[in-house]
């Protein structure tokens, strides 16, 4: 299991993904990397369910990326089309969270595309932890997405056994034109 949480606020997008995998109840990897940057670092993903299923869910989406100019919202209706009618998809244990400097967008494992109320959404074992950790601060900060991001993985760490502290952080916008790797400690 996994948990992503992306935060999208003040023509930004952070997020976040922890790094552990586990199999039933054992812990088969600490540091796994959850998060991609796609089409030419132009849209940052990160994704949770079943890894192979994940990643053929990411490769997938990236393909439709480049066949409609990184057009976001277009790739993933063709994507979610797709994943209805081909038998292999249909059977993907996977959740996919990609966004760009303008839109946040879900597809689900059942092939849906959603776009959140709230400009958070928490994907995973400890989604939804890290998902109100994140709302709370943003409705009640000033907080930035990166910081927002941060603090919730943080929380959900604490609260979900399937989530660790081992976070990846990828932004987009403000005065990142193209995808960055942010750290995952706050900067002194």
């Amino acid at each position: 299991m996994t948990t992503i949480l992306a935060v999208k606020r003040d023509g930004e997008v952070a997020i976040a993904g922890d790094g552990q995998i586990t199999i039933g109840d054992v812990v088969m990897k600490h540091s796994a990397n959850k998060l991609r940057t796609l089409y030419h670092g132009q849209v940052i993903a990160g994704f949770a369910g079943a890894v192979a299923d994940a990643l053929t869910l990411a490769e997938r989406f990236d393909a439709q990326l480049d066949k409609h100019s990184g057009q976001l919202r277009k790739a993933a209706v063709e994507l979610a089309k797709e994943w209805r009618t081909d038998r292999v998809l249909r059977r993907l244990d996977a959740w996919l969270v990609a966004a760009d400097q303008t839109s946040l967008l879900v597809l689900s494992g059942e092939g849906d595309v959603i776009e959140p109320d709230e400009n958070v959404v928490g994907v995973g074992s400890g989604g939804g932890y890290a998902q109100a950790a994140a709302t709370a601060l943003a409705k009640h900060t000033g907080m930035s997405a990166v910081d927002i991001a941060r603090i919730g993985m943080g929380i959900a760490a604490d609260l979900c056994i399937y989530t660790n502290r081992r976070i990846s952080i990828l932004a987009i916008g403000g005065e990142n034109k193209t995808a960055v790797e942010v750290p995952a400690e706050k900067p002194e």
